[in-house]
């Protein structure tokens, strides 16, 4: 978690020079680069389940990475991470079996509320007239990615051995994002007065985000009860908002303290219910 809020917290200055799609796209293809050299995944004899499984993980990791950017470009950290929250959040309820449950969605749809409606008060990035709109509209987009990045992890973990999967996956993703990106990284390159230091600090932030963080993920997935993991991961609202205190100086307010702590503990409670 820490990993992932800092790889983004230390992707925001990249976003000036290269663009939030320029940016994002060289932080996926570094990252495949590195993950290809390193694993070198063997496709031949693979069923086309597990290939199509894989690249499935790769697109929706695509929209996850580039929808989040472009939200934490225009929100503060803690309000993004909340609200990409309801991904994992909508995947515990899914499985919820008692009307009961409907008080955790509930609780996670008023920490929403209170984030949406005090705007940024305290000193986020939105200024005093409230959350950017494109902002917010990313930031659930990311949320809808995330919860099929949770439900592919765990079956991409399972088919293939050690890191290959994630290494497909990854390169698929930076793939996704050509596109979009190539050309904003491309103009941001050529106007820097040397391109070496940008391509340098980006490797640096793929290590963080997604190198890092997404093979922790999958290791743990892999010794670890979902419902664990995801009760673990419930605190990554928190950690955004603490990195982007620390890093980013995002001072975020009373109402929006109290809209993550609403959203964690609703996701620790709609998880914990889940039990079989």
């Amino acid at each position: 978690m820490f990993a992932v809020q800092l790889g983004i917290a230390f992707s925001r200055p990249l976003f000036e020079p290269l663009g939030v799609s320029g940016a994002t796209f060289l932080r996926l293809a570094a990252a495949a680069v590195i993950l290809l050299a390193l694993t070198r995944p063997r496709l031949r004899g693979r069923s086309r389940r597990d290939l199509a499984s894989a690249g499935l993980l790769g697109v929706v990791s695509a929209g996850m990475t580039l929808c989040f950017a472009g939200a934490v470009d225009r929100l503060p950290m803690g309000t993004a991470a909340t609200i990409e929250f309801l991904g994992p959040l909508a995947v515990a309820l899914a499985f919820a079996r008692r009307a009961s449950h409907l008080v955790w969605a509930l609780l996670a749809g008023g920490g929403v509320a209170l984030l949406t409606l005090f705007g940024a008060e305290g000193g986020g990035d939105g200024g005093s007239g409230g959350l950017d709109p494109a902002g917010l509209g990313l930031a659930f987009a990311a949320a809808a990615c995330y919860a099929g990045y949770i439900l592919l992890t765990d079956k991409v973990g399972a088919a293939f051995k050690g890191f290959e999967g994630l290494a497909v996956s990854i390169t698929v993703g930076a793939l996704v994002t050509l596109p979009v990106g190539i050309g904003p990284a491309l103009h941001g390159l050529s106007e820097a007065d040397s391109p070496w230091p940008l391509l340098l600090a980006v490797a640096g932030v793929a290590l963080l985000l997604p190198v890092i963080p997404y093979a922790l993920e999958m290791s743990a997935l892999r010794q670890l009860p979902q419902r664990v993991f995801s009760v673990l991961v419930s605190l990554e609202p928190a950690v955004s908002a603490l990195v982007g205190l620390v890093v980013l100086h995002q001072v975020l307010g009373v109402a929006q303290l109290a809209g993550i702590a609403c959203v964690v503990i609703a996701s620790v409670g709609a998880t914990l219910a889940s039990r079989r």
